[in-house]
């Protein structure tokens, strides 16, 4: 994936000079709720529509997550690289059906599949980004001692993101902001992912039998655990939209009525 390294300083260059011109005038095509400003470019176009697919790939293999960690546990690993699926193959592996070797290589591209789309998305729409997706609030306060720190903490920050208690996708978001190398980023995430998946692994395999016979049990019921999946993440939705459409209106009139300035 090709990223023009001054793409985003020329997005904000033209936000600035927009603001300039006509300081006065709200541009029609500025949405609060979306991550660009005005009217998207291609690039905006490929990368939100990357990270729209990828969350309705979340939803197709809902249905299937709980049932394939109880039968098929490397193939959910594949696919998804769920923390239930990695125990589940590790207790597998233990039982005789498998090696942890298998289980560990399976969870890598299920874990970072999506990885480099947000680290992208960070690249093209910085802070403004980090302002939608859920779980932000938190991490906003913090950006300007981000932004200092630099490496110090945006390296370190991407091979624990699995470990904290913030989606993982706002850490990537804010690594492509603060300017690291799709290279480095990709590094780093394979070792923060090793280090996960070696920790999941390591829990289900000394389960063994035990991790064999919840999986097996839960899958009957795969099911019942995905209508409440669904029904949490529903609430969730509901609760961040109604989250970003109250902050909309207070972005516009901090802002003057103009252009939201980065």
């Amino acid at each position: 994936m090709s990223v023009p390294g001054t793409e985003s300083a020329q997005a904000a260059e033209r936000a600035a000079a927009a603001a300039a011109a006509a300081p006065g005038k709200a541009d029609p095509q500025d949405d609060p709720r979306l991550p660009w400003h005005g009217k998207p470019r291609a690039a905006d176009i490929l990368c939100w529509l990357g990270i729209a697919l990828s969350g309705l790939f979340y939803w197709v293999l809902l249905p299937l997550r709980v049932s394939l960690a109880g039968t098929h546990p490397v193939v959910a690993e594949l696919l998804n690289g769920g923390t239930e699926s990695i125990i589940s193959a590790a207790a597998f592996a233990r039982a005789g059906d498998g090696t942890l070797a298998v289980v560990v290589l399976a969870a890598i591209p299920g874990l970072m599949k999506s990885d480099a789309l947000y680290w992208w998305a960070g690249r093209l729409w910085g802070e403004r980004l980090i302002m939608v997706l859920p779980g932000s609030r938190r991490v906003a306060k913090h950006m300007a001692r981000v932004q200092r720190a630099g490496p110090k903490f945006t390296w370190p920050a991407v091979v624990v993101s699995s470990f904290l208690p913030i989606p993982r996708a706002i850490i990537y978001v804010i690594a492509g902001w603060a300017g690291m190398r799709l290279v480095v980023f990709l590094i780093l995430d394979l070792i923060g992912a090793l280090l996960w998946v070696g920790l999941l692994a390591g829990l289900g395999y000394t389960l063994g039998h035990h991790a064999v016979v919840a999986a097996t049990t839960i899958s009957r019921y795969s099911w019942w655990f995905t209508i409440g999946i669904v029904t949490l993440s529903v609430l969730s939705i509901v609760r961040s939209q109604r989250r970003l459409t109250a902050v909309a209106p207070a972005s516009a009139d901090h802002n003057g009525g103009g252009p939201p300035v980065r």
